[in-house]
């Protein structure tokens, strides 16, 4: 068996330290014993990506907010199936992790980076949710495995009660919050609910082949007015 080798380590602020493996040709990020992301396991990132897209198909000019860039499996989805009028706004608060994506991980990056449609802001992605208003048509989540702050307690705050209705009001009228989880969450799925948005609650694969763990998106959309 080829070894597992350390190639880089980074502190989350206010949290624990991510580690950077490589095994061959494979990557993995780890937070204490927790695999976050495994190059070898994209299904479900992408599908955070492209079937919110979806959802929003009729929509021109779409400005979309990523919160954490992780291997960038969703980035490089969303820029694969919109058009050339899109905005994608990366709001990543460790910079090592695109320090990763431009170097030991380039190849797997793909100059997704580089695109004239996306944008990175180094913060956290509740800091960008807070001050915005109506501004985003789609924000997509996968800072943690679900909804709890298991890379940074900070990050509970984004998945309360008051965290939804900041996401409400970064919206813009019929726009999308899509949330990535490891699991199902029934009191998530509640307060998104008595947070005045229509939940739909989705089962996927793990691997882009179909195959791999269940993960759940949940997908949440504002009223039109």
């Amino acid at each position: 068996m080829i070894p597992r080798e350390l190639i880089g380590t980074a502190q989350v602020p206010d949290g624990e330290e991510l580690k950077l493996f490589r095994r061959g040709d494979d990557f993995m990020i780890v937070l204490q014993r927790n695999e976050l992301m495994n190059s070898r396991m994209s299904g479900s990132e992408e599908a955070l990506a492209t079937m919110t897209c979806e959802r929003l198909a009729q929509r021109k000019a779409l400005r979309i907010l990523i919160g954490g860039y992780g291997m960038g499996f969703t980035l490089r989805a969303a820029l694969a199936v919109l058009p050339g009028d899109a905005e994608l706004v990366v709001a990543e608060l460790v910079p090592e992790i695109v320090a990763w994506a431009k170097g030991p991980m380039a190849a797997l990056t793909a100059g997704c980076l580089d695109d004239a449609r996306v944008s990175v802001v180094f913060e956290d992605v509740a800091a960008s949710i807070d001050k915005a208003k109506g501004e985003y048509d789609a924000i997509l989540l996968d800072v943690d495995n679900g909804p709890d702050g298991l890379t940074r307690l900070g990050n509970d705050r984004l998945y309360s009660s008051r965290g939804v209705a900041a996401v409400r009001r970064a919206l813009k009228p019929g726009g999308v919050l899509a949330v990535w989880s490891a699991a199902p969450d029934a009191p998530f799925a509640r307060r998104l609910r008595e947070g005045d948005l229509t939940v739909d609650e989705v089962v996927v694969r793990a691997r882009s082949n179909g195959k791999g763990a269940r993960h759940v998106i949940w997908f949440a959309r504002r009223p039109e007015a």
